[in-house]
């Protein structure tokens, strides 16, 4: 056999091997993927939370330090919604009005040139709304209830997330030394340091990614509301849960910001809040990305989009968000993991410690 055909079969086992183990183990995500969302949003929470509740554990026990830093953020998080649901509730009767003339000036404008659109043409497609609405009401009651199944879903996952949070944040670090302490002799030191690093970019993502998302979500908010846009304070925080989508999340929350204000203040600030997705996407990917994301591996930008639009077409939204922290993760494991057998004295940094003595695990 033909060296170039041997290697190229020793490859290709081992990439037929790789591409079982990885699609066993998103079938195994697939199927309890309410446990797998439960156990990343608890690592998520404790990436968050770790630094505060060791700072309340230098004064106060850990197990009150857990306490008071999970319900003090729980408090904060329902505060927020209720100014949220405060602000749409203050401004509902001036939003109906102003989308009601909102709408009839897109209609004019859509009859003027360059459009020249048939008025009638408008008025049939209300008329088609209004009949497919009265003659589907069988469909959304059922949608909604299903929206209802889904939400007590939402809440059992959130408990269990907090669930998992408490556990990670009290003793994280004694949970991962005890897991390292029942694996064989000769993988133990591997392990221990792929668990090191693997959380170390974890958290460093998680927290440069609020951080970024907070930015943009204080720079959209304060710009909204210099220029008048209604429900400035929604806007802003549906910018704060798009940024954890990289590259698309913020452009797409930020048109939809751009609807908002054609249809309540014109074209002419719909045409500044679409400049400002252009500002706010180069402050974004030239500033706070650079700087913020340092903390973890910083990925090509091609690599990011593969990954978000691959993580996006195998499990929706959800994939989007998990996969450029997975894939960063794996790439610094790897990284860590071949610098150590790399010939050479290793650094105190790589070297193999006991992970119970780090503290660097949920």
């Amino acid at each position: 056999m033909a060296p170039l055909l041997r290697t190229a079969a020793a490859y290709a086992w081992r990439l037929l091997v790789v591409g079982a183990l990885v699609y066993a183990v998103f079938s195994m995500l697939g199927r309890f993927h309410e446990i797998a969302v439960a156990v990343f949003l608890g690592l998520v929470i404790t990436a968050l939370l770790r630094p505060v509740t060791d700072l309340l554990a230098r004064v106060l026990p850990r197990p009150l330090a857990v306490a008071l830093t999970l319900v003090g953020s729980i408090v904060v998080v329902l505060g927020i919604l209720a100014l949220v649901g405060e602000a749409i509730a203050g401004e509902r009767a001036t939003l109906q009005r102003e989308f009601g003339a909102g709408i009839g000036r897109i209609e004019r404008w859509l009859e003027e040139p360059p459009f020249r659109l048939n008025p009638e043409a408008l008025t049939d497609v209300q008329s088609r709304i209004g009949k497919f609405l009265s003659s589907h009401r069988s469909t959304l009651l059922s949608t909604a209830l299903s929206g209802t199944r889904r939400l007590v879903e939402v809440l059992t996952v959130l408990a269990l997330a907090l669930f998992c949070s408490v556990f990670f944040l009290h003793a994280g670090d004694r949970q991962w030394g005890w897991f390292c302490a029942q694996l064989p002799p000769s993988v133990q030191d591997r392990v221990a340091l792929a668990g090191r690093v693997g959380w170390g970019t974890f958290t460093g993502y998680t927290r440069g990614i609020v951080l970024v998302a907070a930015t943009n979500a204080v720079l959209v908010g304060v710009a909204l509301f210099a220029l008048g846009v209604p429900l400035a304070v929604p806007l802003a925080l549906l910018e704060f849960f798009a940024a954890f989508i990289p590259l698309i999340g913020s452009p797409i929350a930020l048109a939809v910001a751009a609807v908002v204000a054609l249809a309540s203040e014109g074209p002419v600030i719909a045409a500044v809040v679409v400049a400002l997705i252009v500002v706010i996407g180069q402050i974004e990917g030239h500033l706070l990305h650079p700087i913020v994301m340092s903390w973890a591996v910083r990925l090509h930008p091609v690599v990011v989009a593969l990954t978000v639009i691959g993580g996006a077409i195998a499990a929706g939204v959800l994939g989007a968000v998990v996969a450029v922290p997975l894939v960063s993760v794996i790439w610094a494991v790897h990284q860590a993991l071949r610098r150590a057998r790399a010939p050479g004295p290793a650094k105190p940094a790589e070297a193999g410690r006991p992970a119970r003595a780090t503290g660097d695990q949920p």
